[in-house]
Parts: C-alpha cells; structure tokens; sequence
C-alpha cells in the first residue's frame, strides 16, 4: 500500500477545459513549492510533456492497453513518489473508450483502478440549472465512480455562476472553482508542435503554463482540492520499478551508451525507458536530432521514441552530419529502434526531402490521420521482441511509406499487411510500443550494444541499404 494523495481531471467531453485546469492546478501548487507529479490516462505523451513541465518532474502516461492495467497504480506509485499530490488527467469523456472497452480504459475505470476521486471540467457557456442534472447523471451512471466535485468554465457572469452553484448545492455536489470565459485561453503552443516546445525548453511553452497556473490560483479553490486529493486512501499497489520489472539484473562491466533523441527537457520516449535502460545495464545520453550534428561519443545504440513530431521533417533533413552518423551506426550493425517518425527519419526521403537513407523507402504525407491501437505480433526476431511475441502499440501518423515493410517486416496484426522493418540490427515502425509493458526489450537493446556486430551477407532490398 502506497499514499499519494491525488485527483483524476474528467469532463463530459474533450474541449471542457480539463488539460488546461490540470496543467493549470500543477503549476499554481508548484508555485507554492509543493511537490506534485503529472500522468495522463491514454497514449498521449504530449499532454504529459506539458503536465511535467507544469510539475517539474516528468509527466507520465498511465495506458491500460500500452502497459497493463495491473501496471497503472505501480507506475502512478513511482511516478508521484514523495509528491503531495498526482494529478491524472483523463481523456475524451469520462466514459468514452476508443477501443470500445470502456469498462476497462476508460477515464472513469482508471480512476476506479487507482481508488482516485474525479473532479470534472464543465464548460457552462450554454447551461444553466441543466448542469446539475447533467453532473447528477455523471455520477449516478456507474456506481464504483467516486465524483469529488466539479470545477466550472466558460461561466458567462456572476448571476451565472451563483446560479449553478445553487442548482449544483441542490444535489450536493462541491464546486471547486468557476472561471469567465476569459480566464482559460488557448495559450499552449500549437499542437503540430507536440512535445518538441517542451523538450526544446521554449519560453512560449514555460510562459504558457505559468499563465494557466496564475488562472487556478485566482479561480479554484486549491486547498479544498487538496484535501479531497488526500481523502483518497491508499494506493493498493507497491511503486513500479525498473530494476524490479527486469529482475534486477547484474550491471555489465562496461554500461554501452545508448543514445536517446530529445532534448534537454526529456526525451521522445516515456521516461520509463530510459529507467528500464539504466537498470538494464546502459549509460543513456540524450541528444537532439533536430539540432545536434553527431551522436554523443562511443554510442553503442540508438533509440528514437514514438512522440518525435511529424512536422519537423525539415530540420531532421536539414541536419546532414547527424542523418550520416546514423546510416553509418545502422550500417556496421548497431542496434536502432525507431518507433513512428523516427521510421520515417530512417527512410530515403520524406515527401520529397532526403532522410538517413538507412531504409530504401519513401515517406509522403497524407490529410487523412492513421490513429489507434493494435495487437501486433513481432513477425521477425529483432532487439525488440522474440518472433511471435505478441504486444500491443499505438500507431499516429498522417505520413505513409512505401513500402510499408521491408522482405523482413517489423510487425503484423489482424486485417492489416505486415508493417515496419527490421534489418541487421535495425527495428523501425510506426507503432509505438510503451516498454513498461514490455521491459524485456531494454534487455536485448543493451545485449546487442554490449554484443560484436557481425557482418551481415545480405544483398540490399527493399527495406536496407547495401551491406
């Protein structure tokens, strides 16, 4: 049993407020200087960048179908250890589920995992008394749910206001706060951006949750949401850890380094990984391949996570030196995983521009966006996984390769072609796995830097470059 004193943000629906008012409730406790820690229920590693950012501690996510729903309260355990308060924003709705599975992965069965009071975001703008019926059917919908309260946006004035409280009064529900239209504006940078203002340490990006934490201070009540945060009971669940979830393995005489894209505020990985690759074994060391013209000294391995933008594609270009380094790293078999597009960085070109060349694949863009989970099977024994081990990732994109894989496919799943490329000791996809989930894979990254390549007598085809 674990205490941490925490809160789940909901809403009826995306676009009530919810990631400003939790971004907004980290930064005006931690302007207070009290510790507190980010997590984000779902795929979204975005949302926990500016969650961390606002904490000063990394955000995390907590996905029921990435890293298991028997992980979440271990890692909410470890990821708030020595916080005063875990905020856990939800996604979409508070019942909504995009697999379909809303008894399991959804915000309202999260919160029920972690035994965590909701407080939900409800803009207003076009409500009067009917806001407290819709509350009133919020929380009679699921009787395990544990509604602590709402906070109010988007009120129109202070008869407005007075109005809801005293409708909401009615059926005892808390009111925690009340903000104008006004008080929440769309300050965040623009989210084609993604974590790259975060990582890249952009003052718009600091100033964007500074001015969302001045927002809470003046208008929600933060003390009373900190007592309903430590009126939660102990998390039934020991802190998750690296070392733990990969049986404390014995450290090898030399740590390999393996280099991580980010930046100096992160990385494009969860931070699991990079946890998972110390324990196994590894010196990490961060660099920025958008600026950054060579791999840091004596990389032995490379990984690029999941949340590297799409919209970068030109500076990822632009940096002739590091796409260089990086086709001599693959080539003389080192191990690479790339992971969605760092896929398309491993690529000949995107869209015209010339990538690493380390894949004979062309990238173009598309309008339509590919977005949702898959339960994939590892159809090529590679650095991640076993052949025929079976592990669920999230694919994202809006850029298509062709091919979509090379004659060794990274991956394939139900209703789809195989997908992704392993070559050599190169693994590339657009699925992006969660390793918490499957912290083996930090075990074989780390065995094949440690390991001599062996050179590899394969002509070249579609999906690798000539040996």
């Amino acid at each position: 049993m674990t205490v941490v004193p925490r809160l789940v943000f909901s809403a009826p629906s995306s676009g009530h407020g919810k990631n400003a008012l939790a971004i907004g409730l980290l930064a005006a406790l931690a302007d207070r200087e009290v510790q507190v820690a980010g997590f984000k229920i779902g795929p979204d590693q975005v949302d926990a960048a500016y969650l961390g950012l606002a904490a000063g501690r990394p955000g995390r996510t907590l996905d029921p179908r990435l890293a298991g729903a028997d992980r979440l309260a271990p890692l909410l355990a470890h990821g708030a250890e020595g916080a005063g308060l875990a905020v856990v924003q939800g996604s979409m709705g508070l019942y909504d589920s995009v697999t379909g599975r809303p008894d399991q992965d959804s915000t309202a069965a999260v919160a029920a995992a972690l035994r965590s009071p909701v407080v939900l975001a409800v803009d207003v703008a076009a409500m009067g008394q009917s806001a407290a019926a819709l509350v009133h059917g919020f929380r009679s919908f699921d009787e395990q749910l544990w509604l602590g309260g709402v906070i109010l946006t988007r009120v129109a004035s202070s008869r407005h206001e007075a109005m809801l409280r005293e409708a909401l009064d009615d059926i005892n529900v808390p009111v925690y706060g009340a903000l104008r239209r006004q008080d929440l504006p769309p300050v965040l940078p623009a989210r084609r951006h993604g974590v790259v203002p975060v990582i890249g340490g952009s003052a718009e990006a600091a100033r964007a949750v500074r001015r969302l934490g001045e927002a809470v201070a003046a208008t929600v009540d933060v003390e009373r949401l900190l007592g309903l945060a430590r009126s939660a009971p102990p998390l039934p669940a020991t802190p998750w850890s690296a070392q733990d979830a990969l049986g404390a393995p014995a450290a090898p005489a030399n740590r390999p380094v393996v280099a991580l894209a980010g930046g100096p505020g992160g990385s494009y990985s969860p931070p699991e990984t990079t946890e998972l690759l110390r324990a196994a074994g590894a010196e990490v060391v961060t660099f920025d391949p958008l600026r950054d013209e060579a791999l840091p000294p004596g990389t032995r391995a490379l990984v690029v996570g999941g949340a590297l933008p799409e919209a970068y594609a030109e500076q990822l270009s632009a940096n002739r030196k590091l796409c260089i380094a990086v086709a001599e790293l693959a080539r003389t078999g080192r191990p690479v995983v790339a992971e969605g597009t760092g896929l398309l960085w491993l690529a000949r070109e995107l869209d015209g521009l010339p990538m690493c060349g380390v894949l004979d694949a062309v990238g173009a863009s598309r309008d339509g966006l590919v977005v949702g989970y898959r339960e994939a099977t590892a159809h090529t024994e590679s650095v991640v996984a076993a052949q025929g081990t079976v592990l669920v990732g999230h694919k994202e994109h809006r850029a298509v390769l062709t091919p979509r894989a090379g004659q060794r496919p990274a991956w394939s799943w139900a209703g789809g072609t195989p997908e992704g490329f392993v070559w050599r000791n190169v693994h590339a996809s657009q699925l992006t796995l969660h390793w918490a989930g499957h912290p083996e894979t930090a075990t074989r990254v780390v065995a094949a830097a440690l390991a001599d390549p062996a050179p590899e007598a394969v002509p070249a085809q579609p999906g690798g470059v000539p040996a």
